[in-house]
């Protein structure tokens, strides 16, 4: 049984309602978009002529409070990243600016990179969120009171999902080894320190929906954190013309030297948390980003 539609109700009937209710206008036709991630998505036709994406849970209301919040402060940006206009969330339920995608130019993908860089550089008030949030279908720690992202990133993102890995079995004794190894080498690994970025927080390549002249982002887990792993995440999955991304990002916003290097170490992260939702081989690939990251040479995105 799907745990988003109550006893009793069609995928499509729950939904119906609801959205009615909580736009204050009618839903003329209401599409499942095949299977989501975390929620049921839809295109939803209204009476008063427009088309809306929702998302559909009804145990995901703060996730979607958070998803919702996230959308607005990048959206704060002037010139930076798009994002969908967040037109209700609540009951169950998020509702957005539909997006009409269309394949990945060569243009589209420097102005995306000219504003993600826009993006970070308008900073954060400091590392993680004030507040515990979500990613995926995970809880996220907030890390607020971190002074710096060694900090963060160690108690806020690797300790906690090293810890649910290890709790589900999810990644051997060789790879946790290896894992342990960076968490107590990070102030050599991570870098020249920088302020906190505003971050997108979960930027694979598919919550980049592209269009004619850009991109716009969706489904983040905002925060404030390190430039380099939003980069690092398009890069995890392969996003289309990332080299033209790269550059047009460097030459708004400049990469400190290294950066290449760092990628792998930004993809911990990621690659951890695939680890505890999904299993699989993803603690393997952990272990074998961590082994890269310690190496003395590496290799990243170019």
């Amino acid at each position: 049984m799907d745990p988003s539609v109550p006893p009793g109700s069609s995928a499509r009937e729950w939904p119906d309602d609801q959205l009615a209710a909580l736009l204050g206008v009618g839903v003329r036709t209401l599409r499942p978009l095949g299977a989501g991630g975390f929620g049921i998505p839809y295109s939803a036709d209204l009476e008063d002529g427009r088309r809306v994406f929702v998302k559909a849970d009804r145990n995901a209301t703060a996730a979607f409070h958070h998803e919702a919040w996230g959308l607005r402060w990048l959206a704060q940006v002037d010139g930076g990243v798009r994002t969908p206009a967040v037109l209700a969330v609540g009951s169950g339920l998020l509702v957005l600016d539909w997006v009409d995608p269309a394949p990945p130019s060569e243009r589209a993908a420097a102005e995306f990179g000219r504003r993600l860089a826009i993006t970070h550089r308008a900073g954060a008030p400091g590392f993680g969120r004030d507040v515990d949030s979500v990613i995926a279908s995970e809880p996220l720690p907030g890390g607020g009171t971190a002074t710096s992202w060694v900090d963060f990133y160690r108690a806020a993102r690797l300790e906690p999902f090293l810890t649910r890995a290890v709790d589900r079995q999810a990644i051997d004794d060789h790879d946790r080894r290896a894992v342990e190894q960076v968490i107590d080498e990070l102030p050599r690994l991570a870098g020249p320190e920088e302020p906190p970025a505003r971050l997108h927080g979960d930027l694979w390549s598919g919550n980049v929906l592209w269009n004619d002249h850009d991109a716009t982002v969706v489904d983040p887990a905002a925060y404030g954190g390190h430039r380099e792993t939003d980069l690092a995440m398009l890069a995890l999955f392969g996003l289309p013309q990332l080299s033209t991304v790269v550059s047009a990002y460097h030459a708004e916003f400049e990469l400190a030297d290294g950066w290449q290097r760092r990628v792998v170490l930004h993809q911990l992260f990621p690659l951890l948390v695939h680890a505890v939702i999904f299993g699989g081989g993803y603690g393997a690939q952990a272990g074998r980003a961590a082994r890269t990251a310690l190496a003395p040479t590496r290799r990243g995105v170019r």
